[in-house]
């Protein structure tokens, strides 16, 4: 289990971190839509995946801290 959550934090976190930057270039180019999206909606949803990766390391640490008791 900790490694399929390990793999889905990874994966998220990348995931969350291109969205980001995509999202910035988008707004640095002067555009403020991407595929009829909002740059801002694109990075809130960057924002999420992060947090989705930070929440899953995290049980991840929990997890192995509960085992050393």
């Amino acid at each position: 289990m900790d490694k399929v959550l390990k793999n889905i934090g990874n994966f998220a976190a990348i995931t969350g971190i291109v969205i980001c930057l995509i999202a910035g270039l988008i707004r640095l180019s002067g555009n403020s839509y991407f595929f009829g999206y909002e740059a801002i909606t694109l990075f809130i949803g960057g924002i999420a995946f992060m947090v989705l990766g930070c929440l899953a390391k995290l049980s991840i640490l929990e997890r192995s801290r509960e085992m050393m008791r």
